[in-house]
């Protein structure tokens, strides 16, 4: 990296929604014990697994805008309702991603009619909106032609966060936790210290967590400790704040078929 080059941390909370709201506020916690003040990019579902709409953890996501952090959608239900398209597609599907990667397999038609559903309740609350991140980052033909056509500034995978409506790509290896199991568990241990590692020279370094990562000592250790060593060299700032700072003028590169789940 050369030098000059500003180095930035994103943390990045997923699946906020009123069933999640009190672990979301324990792992919020865990990364204030950290980082103090330090802004987060919160990645809200609107229709969670199908819960109904709560006026109160809309409420809690405006305090949480007002204190500095970005809102971003993350999808609709969460759910993945599709049919999976042969053994290793839906090996994909309910293993890997536990029946959530719902954007995985939608048209252009039915992402849009999903996305407009989020893009309607950030507008009722007010909330601006920058970014979608599909969940388990799953973003299928579909939904990438249909992300275009709305006024994103950036989705993301597992890999890369990709400007829109250009398509040019910043690769970044996220750092995330699987923590369902115990076995999942430990080798997410043993697998973030590698990342963080590989990453390290990297401009830009993404902290995903979900709910219930500040639940398990082990886990949580682990991301804090990698979290504060990346404070001592690198600014921490939201994802729509980093990808302004890098935004492209010319040289976009087009999504392919073949960079599907990166």
């Amino acid at each position: 990296m050369s030098a000059g080059v500003e180095r930035t941390v994103c943390i990045v909370l997923h699946d906020a929604a009123p069933s999640t709201r009190s672990a979301c506020v324990r792992t919020l916690t865990a990364i204030r014990d950290v980082t103090g003040d330090a802004p987060v990019t919160v990645l809200a579902v609107p229709r969670y697994h199908d819960e109904p709409a709560s006026a109160s953890f809309d409420a809690w996501l405006g305090d949480r805008l007002r204190h500095g952090d970005e809102l971003a959608l993350h999808g609709c239900t969460h759910r993945d309702d599709g049919q999976p398209d042969g053994w290793l597609d839906g090996l994909r599907r309910s293993r890997y991603t536990r029946g959530e990667g719902e954007f995985w397999s939608l048209s252009r038609k039915e992402a849009l009619a999903r996305i407009d559903i989020g893009i309607e309740w950030f507008a009722k609350n007010g909330w601006p909106l920058s970014g979608f991140v599909a969940p388990a980052w799953l973003l299928g033909t579909g939904t990438r032609e249909a992300l275009i056509e709305r006024p994103f500034e950036y989705t993301a995978t597992l890999r890369q966060l990709i400007h829109l409506p250009d398509q040019t790509t910043v690769t970044s290896q996220s750092v995330v936790y699987s923590t369902s199991s115990a076995w999942r568990r430990t080798s997410s241990l043993a697998w973030n210290a590698v990342v963080a590692i590989a990453e390290r020279d990297n401009r830009l370094l993404r902290l995903e967590l979900h709910p219930r990562d500040a639940d398990f000592a082990a886990v949580k250790r682990s991301w804090q400790g990698i979290l504060e060593k990346a404070l001592r060299h690198r600014k921490p700032a939201t994802v729509a704040e980093f990808m302004r700072r890098g935004r492209p003028k010319d040289g976009a590169t087009v999504w392919s078929a073949t960079m599907r789940g990166d």
